[in-house]
């Protein structure tokens, strides 16, 4: 449908097999988005790149946009398709904040992505979750087991570069 231009001028994504469409982006969402991906390519430098709201293979009926996917590879690696698996995966959040939490947090646990961050622009916060695990009553049968909250003055290493880190307020507006 996408190919044949139905979604043209929209921002949808597919989730278990529904087309979602998303919220419009505010600038101080864009902005998150932008800190975020600059600083998480610099960290992690040559052999990774930051995909910026471009779909991400979770399964056959899954096409998520992260804000930010951290993937190996360069860009030109996907251009005949989209990546299916990822070192990390950045959410920025404001209206979005219980989808990203609970649908987005339950679809990349089941994806088997390790880490899955949530910039909260509600709380001024970084939410860092890791640690995929079942969970019958969680929305796609996984959730993350591990659940941190970060804030301003706090680090954060990457699992995938567990050497390095990040400054949280490098991140947050």
């Amino acid at each position: 449908m996408a190919e044949m231009g139905l979604f043209r001028g929209k921002r949808v994504e597919l989730i278990e097999g529904q087309v979602i469409v998303m919220s419009p982006m505010g600038s101080p969402h864009a902005t998150a988005v932008a800190l975020a991906a600059h600083r998480l390519e610099a960290a992690f430098g040559p052999g990774y790149f930051a995909r910026w709201q471009m779909p991400f293979v979770v399964s056959n009926t899954s096409e998520p946009e992260p804000d930010v996917a951290l993937v190996q590879g360069s860009v030109r690696d996907y251009t005949n398709q989209h990546p299916t698996s990822a070192v990390l995966i950045v959410e920025v959040a404001d209206t979005s904040l219980s989808y990203d939490r609970e649908t987005k947090g339950s679809l990349y646990a089941k994806g088997g992505i390790q880490d899955y961050w949530i910039i909260n622009l509600v709380d001024d916060q970084l939410e860092v979750y890791r640690n995929p695990v079942a969970d019958p009553d969680a929305l796609y049968g996984m959730r993350y087991a591990s659940s941190q909250i970060l804030r301003e003055h706090d680090q954060i290493a990457p699992l995938a570069l567990p050497r390095v880190h990040i400054f949280v307020a490098d991140i947050l507006l």
